[in-house]
């Protein structure tokens, strides 16, 4: 059995009934409030050799045409397309934020960001408070492991993943280690594995900049991916294997030259600057690793009923030297990370589960990461609580658009910069700014998809209800304000 083999299982066998035990009485105590889905999603009975796997791959700050299968054309992505010929790609699919870790939080909770308790980069210790993700699949029988970047827990604190559900860990738990693509250290559970990369100017937290560049964090992450997905080919245990990795993240503090790569590959020769090059390596790279995933995937034999998700925790970045312009990282829509436009929070994202979702399909369903725990609690024949804000799509993956739930909005809010707030219901987008108080910008998606023409004026209805609308969905909150540059206003156009 693999090394990590060993410390999973143990981890599964000890754990699997104390968090049973733990589910249930934190989703007797669950506080009502007023969230948008009333009820909780059915289990759907499963037996247990019909459990699918769970693959949930998430890259980090890649944008939504910033893949082959959106219509980047500069940037390879073959694996990444190939896997979107293979299932169900979604149109109109959002993250939870417009930054790292209050769009992880919405993930993991299933509520937006007026709802859940870490809404911006500073929260990460805030108790979560309610069953997550793994906790809620661990209850149907599942063995799960993160591997990778994950930003909504520091150590010690009360959110690293062997307190939430999570059998293994392997990465970074704090946001600004993980700017470092060659740490000295990763986490491995609850401790530091040293690596052979050697950072003279490292913070506490692992960040900085390597001089030696031996160890490539990314590698290794697919490389334990790897390992991970053998072990369940012996065992036939179902598992969840969450894989937010951190490419195409910037080191920030390699300043313009954060775009850390080990080597350019096919863009070496690009007429292109240097970092941009990089970038594009970057992307390439994380397509490599879906590949690998795939192949052995199938290799295993656990292709067949494996649900495997591919998206981005939002838009694109315009940080380490990269300019998000150079690509048309954001498609057809506008804005970048930090901001409530739609390029800011609208994400790539496939699907694929055989039997259930058709080949080289698209879905227009209006959803974002609040519906991941439902969708998969369903999926798995688990029980979810009552009063989250996300609800299951499994309808529309499986093409049944009439049978459908529709969300009557989808809310975001963001604590940087001057703040701001943003609805979505149906065609229409309204995003205030500052929070609370800024006047709000109204653009019709259908017709105006890049968000250029403020139709406030000519709605001031539209402007009454999705105020209240907005005032509804938020709770108050306070957060550490982390020094960022402010989010663009909603008139300020892509060059």
């Amino acid at each position: 059995m693999p090394r990590i083999g060993k410390r999973v299982w143990l981890f599964g066998l000890v754990r699997t009934s104390i968090a049973i035990s733990l589910i249930a009485a934190l989703m007797a105590g669950a506080i009502s409030c007023r969230h948008q889905a009333p009820a909780p999603s059915a289990a759907v009975p499963v037996r247990p050799h019909e459990r699918p796997n769970i693959v949930f791959i998430m890259a980090d700050d890649l944008g939504y045409g910033d893949v082959g299968f959106n219509g980047q054309r500069r940037i390879q992505t073959p694996n990444i397309d190939h896997l979107a010929s293979q299932g169900l790609r979604f149109t109109q699919f959002y993250a939870g934020c417009t930054v790292c870790t209050p769009s992880r939080c919405v993930l993991m909770t299933g509520l937006h960001t007026g709802h859940c308790n870490e809404r911006g980069n500073g929260d990460e210790d805030n108790p979560i408070n309610q069953p997550i993700l793994p906790q809620v699949l661990k209850s149907a029988g599942y063995d799960t492991a993160a591997i990778g970047k994950w930003g909504i827990g520091e150590p010690a604190g009360p959110n690293v993943p062997l307190k939430v559900g999570f059998d293994f860990f392997f990465g970074y738990l704090d946001n600004t280690h993980a700017h470092n693509y060659y740490p000295t250290f990763l986490w491995r559970n609850d401790d530091k594995q040293a690596l052979a990369n050697i950072v003279p100017d490292e913070r506490a937290s692992g960040a900085g900049v390597s001089t030696n560049k031996a160890q490539y964090s990314d590698d290794l992450f697919a490389e334990e991916a790897l390992q991970y997905i053998d072990l369940h080919r012996a065992t036939g245990r179902p598992f969840f294997l969450y894989l937010p990795f951190t490419i195409p993240h910037a080191n920030n503090e390699a300043r313009q030259h954060g775009m850390e790569v080990p080597d350019l590959g096919q863009y070496k020769d690009r007429n292109w600057p240097e970092t941009e090059k990089g970038f594009a390596a970057m992307v390439t790279r994380l397509d490599g690793y879906v590949g690998q995933i795939m192949q052995r995937l199938a290799n295993d034999g656990l292709a067949g009923n494996t649900i495997v998700v591919f998206t981005s925790d939002n838009g694109p970045h315009k940080e380490g030297g990269h300019d998000p312009a150079f690509f048309q990282s954001w498609g057809p829509l506008r804005g970048f990370k930090r901001d409530l436009t739609e390029g800011g929070i609208r994400v790539p994202t496939i699907i694929r589960w055989p039997g259930h979702t058709h080949r080289n399909t698209a879905s227009d369903y209006i959803g974002g990461f609040q519906d991941v725990l439902p969708t998969l609690a369903q999926a798995a024949g688990a029980p979810t609580r009552a009063n989250l804000d996300g609800i299951s799509f499994i309808p529309a993956l499986e093409g049944r658009a009439d049978a459908q739930p529709q969300h009557p909005y989808l809310y975001w809010e963001f604590y940087e910069g001057k703040t701001s707030q943003a609805v979505r219901a149906g065609p229409w987008k309204a995003i205030r700014m500052p929070m609370n108080t800024g006047d709000i910008h109204l653009f019709n998606l259908d017709a105006d998809l890049h968000e250029d023409h403020d139709v406030a004026a000519e709605h001031p209805d539209l402007i009454v209800s999705l105020s209240a609308t907005m005032d509804q969905a938020h709770t108050p909150h306070e957060i550490h304000r982390a020094n960022s540059p402010p989010a663009t206003m909603p008139i300020t156009k892509n060059e």
